[in-house]
Parts: C-alpha cells; sequence; structure tokens
C-alpha cells in the first residue's frame, strides 16, 4: 500500500544542556514509506507536551530510555487512521498512541505507549490530558500517595496546569482546604474563582513563604508538588504533623543534565513533623488506568472537574511549546494542533 505522502516530522540532533531550544531539533521532509502487513497509518490531530519530555532528552539512566539522537522527538499524539494494513484497526479509527512529533505516523499499534481507541463521544483532545497521563497523574498521586481526608487542607504547586489543576479539583471534591501556587494573576484569580480553590498564591508578584505561613502555618497535610526547589522549601516549613508530600515534578530545576538541583534544605522538617515524602511515575498504576479514567470522565461530565487547554496551531512551533512549559507560558494543558 503506496501513501504517496510526505511526512513533517522533528528528529532529535544535539542534547539540549540548559533550555530546549529549536537548535537541538531538526524539522524533516520524507515521504512515507509504504505500509506493511499488520501496520496502518494514523494523521495526527494533536500532540501533548509535558515537562517530563525534557528530562527524555537527557543520555541518563531513567524509568524509559532516552530519545536517541536521530530519533523522531517522543510524545503522546491523537489522530485517525488513514490506512490500514491491521485488521485490528479500520479507516476512520480516532487513536492516541506515542506516535511523536510528526503529521503522520506508522504503527502496528504496539510500543513504549501502546495505541488505545478514543470514544467517539468524548473530544479527541482530551485523552492526551484529562483522560490520559496527565489525569492520571493527578488521580493516582493525589489518592495514593497523598491519601487526603475531608478537611485536610491540601497545597499544589504548579497548580494551574493540567496536572496540578486536575489534583486541586478532585481534592476539593473530597472535602478538602485547597491552596494553589501559579504564576500570574489571571492563573491564581481562574484557581479560585472558576475551580473553587480556597487561596491562590501568585509565586511571581507575593513572597510564597510568607503567604503559606499566614494561610496555613504548620498544618499542610498533604503537598502535591509538581515544582521542587524554594517552593518546596517553603512548603516543608508549614507541614502539620504526619503530612505526606507527593514529589510528582520539578519543573523549577528545567530537567537540565548539566546541573542539578539543590536538595531540599527543609528536608528535616520530614522528622520533625514525622511526615512522609514520596514520588511516583503513573506507569506504575497501568493495570488500574480503567477504572480511573471511567471516574475523571464521570466527574468532568458532571461539571465536576473542568478542563484548560493551551492550544498553539502549527508543527513547527513544537520545540517553542516544549520550552513554553519551563516559562510558565501555557494556562493549561499545553497541545500543538497540527
Amino acid at each position: 500500500m503506496t501513501t504517496d505522502i510526505i511526512n513533517r516530522r522533528w528528529v532529535l540532533t544535539s542534547r539540549p544542556q540548559t533550555t530546549v531550544s529549536p537548535r537541538n531539533f531538526e524539522l524533516q521532509q520524507s515521504p512515507l514509506p509504504d505500509l506493511r502487513e499488520g501496520e496502518f497509518l494514523v494523521r495526527n490531530h494533536y500532540l501533548s507536551f509535558e515537562p517530563a519530555q525534557r528530562g527524555w532528552l537527557n543520555d541518563v539512566p531513567s524509568y524509559i530510555p532516552p530519545v536517541a539522537i536521530g530519533e523522531v522527538m517522543r510524545s503522546m499524539a491523537v489522530g485517525e487512521v488513514i490506512a490500514s494494513r491491521h485488521s485490528d484497526y479500520q479507516v476512520g479509527d480516532r487513536l492516541q498512541g506515542g506516535f511523536g512529533w510528526q503529521e503522520y505516523a506508522i504503527s502496528d499499534g504496539r510500543g513504549l505507549f501502546p495505541v488505545t481507541r478514543i470514544a467517539a463521544n468524548i473530544p479527541m483532545s482530551y485523552p492526551l490530558h484529562i483522560y490520559g497521563l496527565t489525569g492520571l497523574t493527578a488521580y493516582f498521586g493525589l489518592l495514593e500517595l497523598g491519601r487526603p481526608r475531608a478537611g485536610d487542607t491540601v497545597v499544589i504547586s504548579g497548580a494551574a496546569g493540567a496536572t496540578g489543576s486536575t489534583a486541586g479539583q478532585i481534592a476539593k471534591l473530597l472535602g478538602c482546604r485547597v491552596i494553589g501556587i501559579a504564576g500570574g494573576q489571571a492563573k491564581c484569580q481562574w484557581l479560585t474563582d472558576e475551580l473553587g480553590f480556597d487561596a491562590a498564591i501568585d509565586y511571581k508578584s507575593e513572597s510564597v513563604d510568607q503567604r503559606l505561613n499566614s494561610l496555613c502555618k504548620n498544618a499542610i497535610n498533604v503537598f502535591y508538588d509538581n515544582v521542587g526547589g524554594p517552593i518546596l522549601d517553603a512548603a516543608l516549613v508549614n507541614l502539620a504533623n504526619h503530612a505526606r508530600v507527593v514529589l510528582c515534578g520539578g519543573i523549577a530545576s528545567g530537567y537540565q543534565a548539566s546541573e542539578l538541583p539543590p536538595g531540599p534544605k527543609n528536608y528535616m522538617q520530614l522528622v520533625i513533623r514525622r511526615s512522609r515524602m514520596e514520588g511516583f511515575i503513573v506507569l506504575d498504576y497501568v493495570d488500574r488506568y480503567g477504572p480511573a479514567i471511567e471516574q475523571l470522565q464521570a466527574w468532568v461530565e458532571a461539571g465536576q472537574i473542568k478542563v484548560k487547554e493551551h492550544i498553539v496551531e502549527g508543527i513547527e512551533h513544537c520545540p517553542s511549546a516544549l520550552a513554553g512549559l519551563f516559562a510558565g507560558a501555557n494556562f493549561g494543558k499545553q497541545l500543538v494542533k497540527i
């Protein structure tokens, strides 16, 4: 089966030592090969962007192999089957998979992130965030590690991002007092006015230390951390006894390989407060994705969880979209629409 299609794709050409740059990639154009038996062709519609992608560019041991030089940049994507020689996938099927930064992808359905179908009754982009790894990260990180109880004070860093905003809304559904930390007045106002957070701290214009001390001195039961750095230190000195600190990400570090970020200075507060700090990877819960997605979908359809997308159009913007995550440029889930 001949496709006769020219594919545009971003290929990794060098490993960034600091900030991601278009210079680390090359936007190539090449004809697609013929489909072999057992393969199908997907036209991508949306590409997903997460801080973890920056870590995949470092040639260091991690939970999955780094992106290789000369390889299409790894990412989750959603798209539609436009040709198939695979009996399980038909033209018109809507799919999610690790299709990468490219307009088209040839797949056999397997891989590091196996292909899954997208139900016809949901927006195509939602499996890239609220019904995908982003929503699942918020769900399992908060419920399994944070274990919030009604009346707990839950603080979320990176709260206006896709993961943080979901984790905070779940905590509110469980009857918790929720405080978000985000960058900028608009993001903070969205957290309180639209998502129902009890308070929001603008780290760009306010002292996080002072505001946390004022809002929840020695009272943080759960700290869901997407940031690390000084914000993590500020939270540690305001923990309640037997608090749970959930380490989801460390975007303040930039996930750079050249210089490791300093560890938390206030970690002895974990001893003083008899508290626990634990990291996790959402892939640990893969056998429980189905029921979790059903619960997330029920909350969204009932209007109890709201989602926000930050969409940039054009595959040429992929490197800048990834870099923008570390500058706080996105407001909600960062996507590129092709």
